[in-house]
């Protein structure tokens, strides 16, 4: 009660007070006394003690408690991108990649002596292949070039790599909106420039360039018919790019066939998964996964995620690095675009196309199983 009737018992006076004798002076501001501090809840009587839903539910907790994000982005659809940096990038002048091959040699002969002596005649071919256009194109709106914090794209590096034993994403700082958005284009074109490498055709879509399926296409090819790898198969496909003038220092497979290769690395051979990453090296210190050791010497194997892992289009390919390579008119290039609203717009493009300078040199296994 309020005013002069009673209060409640002792249990109210000793819940704000504790043990002070009743008309004890606690807070006396003029003569610098409070004893506040010293009393057991004071003054706790008729508040509602502070929770975490204090001040009403917010959007995504309670209004009293702001939210704390993560400065962390995680990139979920990452992809490994080995073979871009592994092939040969060749500076090309002009809108196609022009070279000459020889199709036909003229045998030298044996004669008699002080015969009559007859030329021999070789036939050369011309082969040109258009270099192709990469785009991706980026906006970042001015509000959100204001708003953005800093963020750290986690596991982020352009170039990518061939090796999944080391960890080839490093995390990049994105101090702004816009720096995210550029850092983000930048993988997703060099993820469409692997994919194109593997899978690109210029057949079926003008704008491709053709990639190392097309342009094997059925060329030293041991097709399995939809059952299993065995090892005589992978002797077979090296040997008919050897027979054809070809030393294959490169496999690329699907991550299925990769682990078919170990199975029967370790079944046939006894090899330990230790024994497995010994004896051979690629470019830029990259490790691989599995050499084998050919006829023609060791051959790393890596994973590829553009080759399909579906049963019965399984593929691995035997490749001679020496005649693979990127032609490239101008290569990775950031440009600003047009501004016409509260925006800033921009891309990032590749011109280049990959030419295979003798399918017959390299070989592969179709439709495993």
């Amino acid at each position: 009660m309020i005013g002069t009737g009673p209060v409640n018992n002792a249990g109210s006076y000793t819940h704000s007070f504790g043990e002070l004798k009743s008309e004890t002076r606690y807070v006396d501001g003029f003569h610098s006394n409070d004893m506040r501090g010293e009393l057991k809840d004071a003054f706790n009587v008729g508040f509602k003690a502070l929770n975490t839903q204090t001040g009403g539910a917010g959007t995504a907790g309670y209004a009293m408690i702001p939210v704390f994000v993560d400065p962390r982005v995680v990139d979920t659809t990452r992809k490994y991108t080995p073979l871009i940096e592994l092939l040969p990038r060749v500076t090309n002048q002009g809108i196609t990649a022009d070279y000459n091959i020889i199709t036909a040699k003229g045998a030298a002969v044996t004669a008699a002596e002080d015969s009559a002596q007859s030329e021999q005649t070789d036939t050369l071919e011309r082969a040109s292949t258009a270099i192709k256009y990469l785009y991706a194109v980026g906006r970042v709106t001015g509000q959100a070039q204001a708003a953005y914090p800093s963020y750290i794209l986690e596991g982020f590096q352009p170039s990518g790599a061939g090796n999944v034993a080391a960890n080839p994403f490093s995390s990049q700082t994105g101090p702004n909106a816009k720096q995210i958005e550029v850092l983000m284009r930048v993988r997703a074109l060099r993820e469409k420039e692997e994919d194109l490498i593997v899978n690109g055709d210029a057949s079926t879509t003008a704008t491709e360039f053709s990639g190392i399926v097309k342009l094997q296409s059925t060329t030293n090819v041991v097709d399995k018919s939809a059952t299993a790898l065995a090892w005589e198969d992978v002797e077979t496909a090296v040997q008919y790019a050897f027979d054809d003038g070809g030393r294959p220092n490169l496999a690329i497979a699907s991550s299925s066939v990769v682990g078919d290769l170990r199975k029967i690395m370790i079944d046939v051979f006894r090899f330990s998964p230790a024994d497995m990453v010994q004896g051979g090296s690629l470019p830029f210190g990259i490790a691989p996964q599995i050499v084998i050791n050919s006829m023609v010497g060791p051959i790393p194997v890596i994973p590829s995620m553009s080759l399909s892992n579906v049963t019965g289009a399984k593929q691995i390919y035997f490749l001679d690095m020496d005649f693979i390579e990127m032609r490239v008119l101008q290569d990775m290039t950031y440009e600003e675009l047009a501004k016409t609203n509260d925006s800033q717009k921009f891309m990032l493009k590749i011109y280049e196309c990959l030419i295979m300078r003798n399918t017959a040199f390299n070989s592969f296994i179709d439709n495993i199983a």
